[in-house]
């Protein structure tokens, strides 16, 4: 075992390391978490996604489910992660140490660390051209630089390049940290947004040249936007998408409104040009210029940090509040309209007669002509299920079927439709309370008293019945200490007759409980027993026993103390009642009662008291009584009277 001394000193040691790379093991099947998202970047080539934590300085790798392989920490602060064109490096980048870091994307290790001549920034970070992009500067004065990973430091050349933003037709130029954006379906383009104030300045360039040239550019204030947290290129269209709502056409050179989709806060385009919105507590997917969703995934009670695609358009990848942070979540199936399937089954019905089931099934993106639904039906006769007839959907969506339940109780009605090209699968289901008969079920002993430890046998008689004719016995004694436990189970005899036998040291309730069947309902009866407790009382001190008349006496002098010791079933916190009598004149007259408690050994030692004169005959007993002496576990006992007699 590991002592506490020799662990801290480990995380002492860890700690201190400048970069770390830890890869997850094959069974690992933890979730990709970051406290403060930074970039979220896809890399179609490994079927790999990479999110940074600006807070810790960290960036994790994820595969296509979302589960953690593998992480480099020690960067400090990652606002951004862009992927080169062709998966093998992830850049990113580190505005506090102004650097651009190129990882293999594959393992995590640093490649490449590129300075960057500023004070303020990269913030930012794209691959356009062949070339990283990067934006940097202050809310005055915020420009575009770029790394060109194919010149060799070494040969004195410098690969890193400020002063990027065309100034030329482009208005008072750029202000703040751009936001950037690229499309693998045209590589040689970058959308630039601007964030340092609410004019909104948007801009595309052509980037596969040697230097970037202007092909649309808007920095009117106001005149578009509000201002800029999010600008996508659109794929398979000459527009930008802001702010995951606004579509904006490019054209001779500036941009224009082009239509918008129902409010959001940012999004992402994917290759085929379906869009990925985050709004409120949703992720919503819409098709190209489309007015309501494809699909919408639920985020919780808080938006989504960010969303990105998959190149193949077959998921997207989500980091969404959870109590540890921000989880990556891959959102399956997302170009799948999802269907809505009701099934509404009467709430009651008689066994063995016709029913009808109606249902409707609809979604926001028109269904194939004549879908057929399958139909389950779950009862006691069929627990794994039976296959109905298939239900073809009406023109408007509905659909019904009858049916004649064989069996009663709950029964389940399941309709389910195996999804098409455009549409998820959908489930839905109903219950139906069948009728069922009853039948009868008695239990003997009910209300009767038995001497403590008796062996009482309980026997329970089932009527008619269907199949099942099996029957429980439960019993459950009187305390907190003990509970419920079955005592006997199995099928009656050919009189219907079951039994099991108690030891009656306790009160008990015996339940008889039978199941019920298809057919016949299920049936309960309880019979309370009741058990008295074990009472017996030793005489000491007496110098002999002789008899009065018919009765035997304890013979005591009379300046002895007599000393009679109670036995009785233990339980906690009982107390023996002594009762107390004297003889006089032909009649015994009530003289004490007094409760003493038991020992933990169920012993009560009680001294009676020398009378001091002689003649005096006595007798005592001691009493259980439910509830007085302190429990009700037990029935009122009576202990034998022990009779005294003082002599000279």
């Amino acid at each position: 075992m590991r002592s506490t001394s020799t662990a801290t000193a480990l995380a002492v040691l860890f700690s201190s390391v400048a970069l770390s790379v830890a890869t997850a093991g094959g069974a690992s099947a933890a979730a990709a978490v970051v406290t403060s998202p930074g970039g979220l970047a896809v890399d179609d080539a490994l079927q790999r996604v990479f999110v940074s934590d600006q807070a810790d300085g960290q960036i994790l790798a994820a595969d296509y489910n979302g589960t953690f392989l593998a992480q480099a920490a020690g960067f400090g602060r990652v606002s951004d992660l862009a992927v080169s064109d062709d998966g093998a490096t992830l850049y990113a980048a580190l505005p506090d140490s102004h650097e651009i870091v190129a990882l293999n994307a594959a393992d995590l290790q640093v490649r490449t660390r590129y300075p960057v001549a500023t004070g303020t920034g990269p913030v930012h970070v794209a691959f356009a051209g062949g070339k990283v992009w990067f934006s940097y500067g202050d809310q005055w004065d915020g420009d575009l630089g770029s790394v060109d990973p194919a010149v060799d430091p070494s040969s004195g050349a410098d690969p890193v390049a400020l002063a990027q933003i065309p100034t030329e037709g482009t208005g008072s130029g750029m202000w703040g940290q751009a936001l950037l954006d690229t499309d693998p379906l045209r590589p040689g383009l970058l959308a630039v947004g601007e964030t340092g104030d609410s004019t909104g300045t948007e801009a595309v360039l052509d980037v596969s040249g040697a230097t970037p040239v202007v092909t649309a550019w808007h920095d009117t204030s106001y005149a578009l936007n509000d201002g800029l947290g999010d600008i996508d290129l659109v794929a398979g269209a000459d527009q930008v998408l802001v702010n995951g709502t606004d579509r904006h056409a490019w054209a001779n050179g500036t941009l224009t409104k082009a239509g918008a989709y129902p409010a959001g806060q940012r999004a992402d385009v994917g290759r085929s040009g379906l869009i990925a919105q985050i709004t409120g507590t949703k992720v919503a997917i819409y098709r190209p210029n489309a007015t309501q969703p494809v699909r919408t995934y639920s985020t919780g009670t808080q938006s989504a940090a960010d969303v990105a695609w998959a190149g193949d358009s077959s998921r997207v990848f989500a980091l969404i509040a959870t109590s540890g942070g921000y989880t990556l979540k891959a959102l399956t199936d997302p170009t799948k309209n999802v269907p809505t399937l009701t099934v509404n089954a009467p709430s009651t019905a008689t066994r063995a007669k016709s029913l009808t089931v109606t249902g409707k099934l609809s979604a926001t993106v028109p269904l194939p002509a004549g879908a057929r639904l399958s139909v389950t039906r779950t009862d006691l006769e069929s627990p794994g299920g039976k296959a109905l007839a298939s239900v073809t959907v009406k023109a408007d969506g509905t659909y019904s079927f009858t049916d004649t339940p064989p069996a009663g109780g709950t029964v389940k009605y399941t309709v389910k439709y195996a999804g098409d090209a455009e549409h998820t699968a959908a489930t839905a289901s109903d219950t139906v309370d069948v009728s069922r008969a009853s039948t009868s079920l008695s239990l003997n002993n009910n209300g009767k008293t038995y001497a403590y430890g008796a062996d009482v046998k309980f026997t329970a008689h089932l009527g008619t019945t269907y199949k099942n004719r099996s029957v429980s016995i439960y019993a459950d004694p009187f305390g907190s200490d003990k509970g419920k436990k079955l005592i006997k189970t199995g099928t009656v005899n050919s009189d219907g007759n079951i039994s099991a036998w108690v030891d009656m040291t306790r009160d008990t309730a015996v339940t008889a409980v039978f199941s019920g069947d298809a057919r016949y309902k299920p049936r309960t009866v309880k019979s309370t027993a009741y058990a008295k407790v074990k009472i017996s009382t030793a005489v000491s001190k007496h110098y002999k026993t002789a008899k009065i008349g018919s009765t035997t006496y304890y013979w005591f002098h009379k300046s002895t103390d007599p000393l009679l010791t109670t036995t009785m079933t233990y339980y906690p916190g009982r107390q023996q009642r002594f009762d107390l009598q004297v003889y006089y004149q032909g009649t015994w007259y009530s003289a004490d009662s007094e409760y003493f408690p038991l020992g933990t050994n169920g012993k009560s030692a009680v001294s009676l008291g020398a009378p001091g004169e002689s003649g005096i005959r006595a007798r005592m007993r001691s009493v259980y009584v439910n509830g007085s002496s302190g429990d009700t576990v037990n029935s009122t006992t009576y202990g034998s009277w022990k009779y005294l007699y003082f002599s000279n």
